[in-house]
């Protein structure tokens, strides 16, 4: 057996693009036989998967699952909307959504076993190899309630619970959970259709408020008004902002006149009862993403250039 060595798994690594570890564990499995741990790699389909993990993932779906008084969303990420519509990957998107209600975050989640077996990460490491595309586990979300409902939405999908735009509604409440499920579901569209950045004033990112404050500020400035009247123009415009992106207060689209709180308190008293909305999560196919510009134009003429 040859001595596995750091220079020997660092070989192993230039000629395959794996992993340190999966590239020490393919050695100790072949007893340091360098072309049997490459066959080892390809075989498992861990070479071909990493090849392929520097290209751009940013399609893929979002996807919903759903259980009594608890929700959760995935994203799970590949190269193109092409591969989003294949059978066997969105197969895969849906053990993970349903795996995602008995976990509590990403990592505890990308080491859930599937029914093959592997972790979801080894999972989608053999999906790589089959498929031929990059793709990966990014990110999930989840919300319970003690009474009441958790219900979820997915906009424009492409199959069943799964589509580019996902929102998960909470409501605390001890109404009638079909009315509630009925409304959780029309505000869960308004999110979709908004993209509300908070669910109250106090929620909101102080960051995020600073910055609109000051940049508003630099615009008043800019009219030459006394600081007294620029700071009164501050605050007018930070109300609306402040009315605009959080979702209690923004105008339901529904009707154009209420806002979501006053949706919400004319629901309870239908129902009788409190209705309390504890959270929602809104989650979008790529955000954050930072997406490789295609330039088609020149492609083609390196093409036929080099044609």
């Amino acid at each position: 057996m040859a001595q596995i060595t750091a220079a020997l798994v660092k070989e192993l690594r230039d000629k395959t693009s794996a992993g340190m570890m999966d590239c020490k564990k393919a050695l100790n499995e072949t007893g340091g036989d360098l072309e049997a741990a490459v066959d080892w790699l390809r075989t498992k389909g861990i070479a071909k998967a990493d090849k392929k993990a520097s290209r751009i993932a940013a399609e893929g779906l979002v996807a919903v699952a759903l259980a009594p008084n608890a929700g959760a969303l995935v994203e799970v990420n590949s190269e193109t909307d092409f591969v989003a519509r294949n059978d066997g990957f969105q197969a895969a998107v849906a053990e993970i959504a349903q795996l995602s209600l008995s976990v509590n975050n990403d990592a505890e989640l990308a080491a859930a076993k599937t029914a093959s077996g592997d972790s979801v990460s080894d999972y989608l490491v053999k999906l790589v190899a089959k498929i031929g595309e990059n793709m990966n586990f990014r990110r999930m979300a989840k919300l319970s309630v003690s009474d009441g409902v958790v219900a979820g939405y997915i906009h424009n999908s492409v199959a069943d619970g799964m589509g580019k735009i996902g929102v998960l509604i909470a409501l605390e409440s001890s109404g009638d959970k079909a009315k509630l499920d009925a409304l959780a579901k029309k505000i869960a569209m308004h999110v979709a259709a908004t993209s509300p950045l908070a669910l109250s004033v106090d929620d909101l990112d102080p960051t995020i408020v600073q910055k609109e404050r000051d940049m508003l500020k630099a615009e008043a400035l800019e009219s030459g008004k006394p600081e007294a009247i620029v700071d009164k123009m501050v605050e007018g415009r930070m109300t609306k902002f402040f009315k605009e992106s959080v979702l209690m207060t923004q105008i339901f689209v529904m009707d154009g006149e209420r806002s979501i709180a006053k949706v919400i308190e004319d629901e309870a008293a239908a129902l009788g009862t409190d209705v309390k909305m504890t959270g929602y999560v809104r989650m979008g196919l790529g955000e954050g993403i930072e997406k490789k510009e295609e330039d088609f134009a020149a492609e083609v003429a390196a093409t036929l250039k080099g044609a």
